[in-house]
Parts: structure tokens; C-alpha cells; sequence
């Protein structure tokens, strides 16, 4: 846990958020229960800057994705940073989670926990080694930048997703030893 973290400094992060039939809610109080673990994510850094993903849709999007069956999460972590970014993990460092409570009458994959599940999110390093993998039934990138964090904040407010920007900002300051 972040001693000095505040939400109230995050302003979309400290108010439940709905995704279709899931409403959740961020917190940096976590502890890694395998068994309700249905996601993971990062914000990826190379050296001081970070990359940023851009789907063929137009839209910019956080890294990461669902677990498959049986697969641990950091095993997916590194399969989403090669097929979303073309890069290869160096290391992860966690630092909050979504806890979520799903409305709908099925889990979003049969193996997922449900109706209560947690999507892990935390920062870390990555080498970009080529373009990204882009399997058929995953999301569509278009395009990886590396960029400063105020741009990377920028693109993300430009579309709405205050979330995601709010998460690449808490990211920075806790790796710069601000929080």
C-alpha cells in the first residue's frame, strides 16, 4: 500500500466507475487473491517516458487483458505486453487494483470469477522488439508510442478516459517517489 495516496487526488479513480454490467471501484488496498483475478494491466514505461497503445478504432487504450484458463497472471501479463506492444516485460510493480461486481447473468469467459472478480494494475519497464501481435480475438493496435507523461495524460483526457490518465499520473509519481 501507498502511505501517502490519496484519491481524492485522483478525482475519476476515487468515484465507482461502470464498464456496461461491471461497476467497480479502484484501491490501492490489495491483496493478490489468485482465485479472483480475472485481469491485469500496466503502465508501461521505457526509461523515463511510456507508451501509449492507439487501436485501429482511433482509440487509446491501457495495456493488458484477460486471463486465460488456468494461466497465472503475471504469465498474462507478459503475453498481453508481446501482443498489445510488441515488447518484452522487464519487470512489474503492482499498485492497486479494480475491485469489480459484474451484473450480468454470465462471466465475460466461462473461467473468469464471478460476479465478484479484481483487475490488477501496476507499472513497469518493457523493451519494444516489434510490432505488435495482434491475434484475432484480442484488441486491434494500431499504433505504440513512446511519449513524455504529459502527453500520455493528454491523449487519454482527450477521449474521455480520465481513468486511464489518472492511472499513467499515479504511476509516474510513484515511481518518482512522489506518492
Amino acid at each position: 500500500m501507498i502511505k501517502n495516496l490519496s484519491l481524492n487526488d485522483f478525482p475519476a479513480l476515487s468515484k465507482g466507475i461502470v464498464w456496461g454490467a461491471v461497476e467497480n471501484c479502484f484501491t490501492p488496498d490489495y491483496k493478490v487473491d489468485e482465485a479472483l483475478v480475472s485481469n491485469i494491466s500496466i503502465i508501461p514505461t521505457v526509461g523515463d517516458r511510456y507508451a501509449v497503445m492507439q487501436l485501429e478504432d482511433g482509440r487509446w487504450e491501457l495495456a493488458g487483458g484477460t486471463l486465460e484458463p488456468e494461466e497465472h497472471h503475471m504469465d498474462a501479463l507478459v503475453r498481453e505486453v508481446k501482443e498489445e506492444l510488441g515488447a518484452e516485460l522487464l519487470s512489474y510493480t503492482l499498485f492497486g487494483c479494480f475491485a469489480c461486481h459484474s451484473s450480468a447473468k454470465e462471466p465475460y469467459r466461462p473461467h473468469i470469477p464471478h460476479p465478484h472478480f479484481v483487475r490488477l494494475v501496476g507499472y513497469g519497464e518493457v523493451e519494444l522488439v516489434g510490432d505488435p501481435l495482434n491475434p484475432p480475438d484480442g484488441e486491434q493496435v494500431a499504433v505504440v508510442e513512446v511519449v513524455g507523461i504529459d502527453e500520455a495524460v493528454k491523449r487519454f483526457r482527450a477521449i474521455g478516459r480520465s481513468d486511464i490518465a489518472e492511472l499513467y499520473w499515479m504511476a509516474h509519481r510513484i515511481r518518482n517517489g512522489l506518492l
